[in-house]
């Protein structure tokens, strides 16, 4: 079985990681990540960042941390 998953790393734009790079790895149609942050607006939380249709990844919102 082979592995057609990319990874690249990307500059974060807009919202609370403004300007710091992630690594992703693009295995869907519909790429996002969700980054944790203690700068997002929920405790432990994590901000999501996205790619818009030029490619660039913005911050799309951020989310309550999961609890198992």
């Amino acid at each position: 079985m082979s592995d057609n998953s990319i990874s690249i790393t990307v500059e974060l734009h807009g919202g609370p990681l403004d300007g710091q790079t992630t690594p992703v790895t693009l295995t869907d149609e519909d790429p996002w990540v969700a980054l944790p942050n203690d700068g997002c607006t929920f405790p432990g939380g994590s901000s999501i960042y996205a790619p818009d249709t030029n490619g660039r990844w913005v911050w799309q919102d951020d989310q309550p941390a999961q609890t198992p």
